[in-house]
């Protein structure tokens, strides 16, 4: 038993009719049939499997019908049948393929033969294929029959290069140029073939065929009946056409798009790995992750583009391509789509595809690393979508009691910074003060507020979850956020605290120690954080602070007070702790004093948390009589002509106060021991 002819043969069009996607084309040629208006010369140009030659042999048989004028031919005739699939031809219809017949000799014999009258049908019909490939001068040998032929002759050239025909011979014909065969056409037309041949094949591999063809018919039917060859019991499956035509399967593109969607370096890169393990060329992994970007970039703008038929899918795929698109911004799929379009072209020719496709991915991961216009929309946009995800802004919300905050004022240049000290709120009356926060000592003996436990997730009104894991993994781009706004603000975060709970209301921040936390504190940089964590995270927390030395490096935690440096001299002022030293830093590490905060200087070289240096000569001024035994006058200052007295400066015998209790008011001081004045 002979096999059957191939799928593109036998099933190759007889009429203008049947030909599937050449409407600009067949239409006219009909209408030039039947109104009996057909020229002596037709140059039919297009890519290959587009239908040329056999609309050059349907035209050939309806020039030849016995019923001609007619659009169609009747297929019953001698020259119908003759013309037919599988037909044995016709003499008077000569099919010449030009890439062997190309020389000025061919044309020499083709013009003499040309003059001889048809055997038995009208006219003598010359079908010249690949007719770019005629050189030149046969071309020109040919110009003459071309231009005036005999009566009953009639020429149609076909080619894929209509600009490789000379002029001279291109303005003799008329020119019907051929188009590729869209998708949705052929789909439904490989359907119908399918149910004539009794073969089933799945929806999702029908759009694996037609991009296999390209949009030409025959290539397309050779495609088609490769894989009829090869069904089982099943028929045409997915799995079968991907693994045949070598097509990246749906199943390992949809995870590495989710994982461009999470930022998940370790999924991206182990997908690269499955694709070279299993023998793919990366060359068409780029090609089809670029394809799906595109249908994902569409689906972004156009929602219901797989509903429409904007893009052929399955209709299986579509929702998964929906959510795929949630995931991404439309910044952020642009820039994706166009470095794997410049990666695509950079790997033709490449000697290491792998490495250029781990660099692709790499640059979709990392959009802070693009400072292009495209890397800045893609952060955008993946800020907005944290903010989606957090819920945008909720809310107030009951809170837990907790210690109040007073904004710090800038004193006037007239009066000296003396800060003073603001007393312990008790516990709020409202509501929440049933749960009152318990308290835990430090080791510096200062009763703080214990952390909020972080048992369970935050949930915002919105509906979204924040767990303490979620909040430490975007901190990083909080305490980034707070440098733009104040330095200080953000040396605190990143030397001397971390988050160690969080809930609805509060977030809570451990420091090193009590004067890293006291700093924070009264210079207002809980209010930066608060509005550092609006900007970024979309969340407005209550900022929370406690001591926790547990928090503090091994490398730069305090060792025992021996090790501390020798009390000054009795003689001497008490030295001022710089920056560094408040915030528990080295002195290699100390911030300069521009980073200080407005309230925290009043001139040049004031320190963060100290009084001005006037406020600081008035305190000694005051302290000297108690520390030494001597009058006022004994402290004044040179220049001074009242005896160092000013009207608004504290002192012990007027006030009443003790040294201690004195530098407590004055500068916020704790008295640890005192040393006897010899």
């Amino acid at each position: 038993m002979e096999s059957p002819l191939a799928l593109y043969r036998r099933y190759r069009p007889e009429t203008f009719a049947e030909v599937i996607g050449q409407d600009h084309v067949t239409e006219p040629l009909r209408a030039a049939l039947a109104g009996n208006r057909v020229n002596h010369a037709y140059l039919f140009s297009g890519p290959r499997g587009c239908g040329k030659t056999t609309s050059a042999r349907i035209l050939a048989r309806a020039l030849n019908c016995v019923q001609a004028p007619v659009a169609d031919p009747c297929g019953e005739c001698d020259s119908c049948r003759e013309l037919a699939r599988g037909g044995p031809g016709s003499i008077d219809v000569i099919e010449i393929d030009a890439a062997s017949h190309n020389g000025v000799d061919d044309a020499r014999d083709l013009r003499e033969k040309a003059y001889f009258a048809p055997v038995r049908d009208r006219y003598k019909v010359y079908i010249i294929d690949e007719a770019h490939m005629v050189t030149p001068q046969a071309f020109n040998a040919l110009l003459k029959l071309v231009e005036e032929p005999p009566p009953h002759l009639r020429f149609i050239f076909a080619t894929t290069e209509p600009e490789k025909v000379i002029a001279t011979i291109r303005s003799r014909t008329h020119h019907y140029p051929f188009r590729l065969i869209p998708p949705r056409l052929l789909t439904t037309y490989l359907s119908e073939l399918c149910e004539k041949e009794r073969v089933t094949i799945e929806p999702a591999a029908l759009p694996l065929v037609v991009r296999a063809g390209a949009g030409s018919a025959r290539d397309t039917l050779s495609v088609l009946d490769q894989l009829m060859g090869g069904a089982g019991p099943d028929g045409i499956t997915y799995a079968l056409a991907s693994g045949l035509l070598g097509y990246t399967p749906d199943t390992l593109l949809d995870e590495v798009v989710d994982a461009f969607a999470a930022g998940d370096g370790s999924a991206v890169f182990g997908v690269v790995d499955k694709v070279i393990e299993t023998g793919q060329d990366p060359r068409r992994f780029t090609e089809d992750l670029l394809r799906r970007l595109r249908d994902l970039v569409i689906v972004s703008a156009v929602p219901d583009a797989p509903a429409t038929g904007l893009i052929d899918i399955a209709e299986d795929a579509a929702e998964r391509l929906v959510s795929q698109a949630a995931r991404f911004g439309p910044a952020d799929l642009s820039r994706a789509a166009d470095l794997v379009a410049t990666g695509l072209t950079e790997m033709r020719g490449a000697t290491a595809p792998r490495l250029l496709l781990e660099l692709i991915c790499a640059r979709i991961l990392l959009p802070g690393a693009d400072h292009s216009t495209d890397g800045v929309m893609a952060r955008l946009d993946r800020l907005e979508r944290r903010m989606t995800i957090s819920g945008g802004d909720p809310s107030p919300a009951p809170r837990v009691a907790e210690p109040t905050v007073v904004e710090p004022v800038r004193p006037a240049a007239s009066q000296p910074s003396v800060p003073h000290p603001v007393p312990d709120p008790g516990p709020d009356p409202g509501p929440a003060a049933v749960a009152e926060t318990p308290a835990v000592e430090t080791p510096d003996g200062e009763p703080v507020p214990a952390a909020v436990p972080a048992s369970g997730p935050t949930t915002t009104p919105a509906g979204s979850t924040l767990t303490l894991v979620d909040v430490r993994r975007l901190w990083p781009d909080i305490v980034e956020a707070t440098k733009q706004r104040r330095r200080l603000t953000w040396i605190y975060l990143t030397q001397q605290a971390q988050v160690v709970a969080v809930d609805v209301a509060t977030l809570t921040l451990a420091f090193t120690n009590a004067g890293a936390r006291d700093s924070f504190d009264s210079g207002g940089s809980a209010e930066i954080v608060r509005q550092a964590a609006i900007d970024v995270v979309g969340h407005d927390w209550q900022i929370q602070t406690i001591v926790d030395p547990g928090a503090e490096p091994e490398a730069s935690r305090p060792t025992d007070r021996a090790a501390e440096p020798p009390a000054q001299p009795p003689d001497q002022p008490p030295a001022r702790p710089t920056v560094g030293q408040q915030l528990g830093q080295s002195p290699a590490s100390e911030p300069s004093v521009a980073d200080a905060p407005d309230w925290a200087r009043s001139d040049e070289t004031a320190e963060v948390g100290q009084p001005s240096p006037s406020a600081s000569a008035s305190a000694r001024e005051a302290i000297a009589p108690t520390r030494q035994g001597g009058s006022r006058d004994d402290a004044s200052e040179p220049g001074d002509t009242d005896g160092g007295a000013r009207p608004d400066d504290t002192d012990a015998e007027s006030s009443g106060l003790d040294g201690a209790q004195l530098l407590q008011d004055a500068l916020g001081a704790q008295v640890i021991e005192e040393i006897p004045h010899s």
